[in-house]
């Protein structure tokens, strides 16, 4: 996998989405800055970078940066909710500047959950204008990115099974359970942080779904004895395995930060766990996710591993 450094570039937004766990603030990076931060990217063996912010589409000089890192053989892609990009000039504007990848945000196939989530009742009209933009342009590959909530636990796989047969040229999925700490996430928790047992099932049939499509994904946030059969999908299991790190430019006091360790917090029934040593545990136990619904699991971590390492 490619060296890949995430710059956040802006903190505005044009979603106010409960789950949110970056807070919107005025803070954005100058175009000076930004290219210094480039640079910094590929000097330090960095292939690629992830435009972030906030919304990265809100950042006036996005075009601009992006042709910046194609001119320095940095591949550029964006995580963005889609909604300015519904203007079709503007997408191909980035497309033009050398922008060959995103990473769109959805919640749910559902437009009154998508609207309940994003705070913006045309939220998922702009994601399909966005995705049928895109379908037309060609030449920019497209992740989808959902993030797990309780409020859409419980049609995981109906999200996606809608996606895939509307849009086959979306070929990668990442699932991110809920971040419960930061922001509206936090105020906000009894409404969207879900149990692990609500999206169980949901997500092994998305999987599943998935599969049989010949499509790829990942799983974030997860403990693996909630992946039975796809814990080799599991990104912080993956980054254990391959020893990876993750560089991020953030806009506020973290500065540049840069994350090598990918355990979180672990139970005793773990240490049970045949695969122990491979999974990063529960992000949030105790405080928003419950222990008791964590279990030793008994299975080969030999043949996981063999299957993270020989993948292409």
């Amino acid at each position: 996998m490619a060296k890949l450094g995430y710059l956040q570039v802006t903190r505005q937004c044009n979603q106010q989405c409960i789950i949110c766990s970056n807070p919107p603030t005025e803070k954005k990076l100058s175009l000076k800055k930004a290219k210094e931060k480039i640079d910094e990217i590929k000097s330090e063996g960095g292939e690629g970078v992830i435009i972030t912010g906030g919304e990265p589409t809100l950042y006036e000089k996005l075009p601009e940066l992006i042709s910046y890192a194609h001119e320095q053989g940095v591949f550029s892609r964006i995580i963005t909710n889609g909604q300015k990009m519904a203007d079709f000039k503007y997408a191909k504007s980035l497309k033009d500047a050398g922008l060959q990848h995103l990473h769109l945000s959805i919640y749910s196939y559902r437009k009154d959950i998508q609207a309940t989530i994003a705070k913006k009742d045309d939220s998922l009209d702009n994601i399909l204008r966005t995705l049928n933009n895109l379908q037309q342009l060609k030449g920019i590959t497209v992740d989808i990115n959902i993030t797990i909530s309780k409020l859409n636990a419980d049609h995981l796989s109906r999200t996606v099974a809608w996606l895939v047969v509307r849009y086959p040229f979306v070929q990668h999925f990442v699932f991110n359970n809920l971040d419960p700490f930061m922001n509206r996430a936090s105020e906000n928790a009894q409404q969207v942080v879900p149990r692990l047992h609500d999206f169980e099932l949901e997500l092994h049939r998305a999987l599943k779904i998935l599969t049989e499509k010949q499509k790829t994904f990942r799983v974030e946030r997860v403990p693996l004895c909630y992946l039975a059969g796809f814990e080799f999908a599991c990104t912080e299991t993956r980054k254990i395995v391959k020893q990876e790190g993750r560089t991020v430019y953030f806009l506020d006091q973290k500065g540049k930060s840069t994350q090598n360790e990918w355990k979180s917090e672990k139970t005793k029934n773990c240490t049970l766990c045949s695969l122990d040593n491979i999974c990063a545990g529960l992000y949030g136990r105790g405080n928003y996710y419950a222990v008791a619904e964590l279990g030793p699991v008994f299975v080969s971590r030999r043949e996981i591993i063999k299957k993270i390492k020989n993948e292409k």
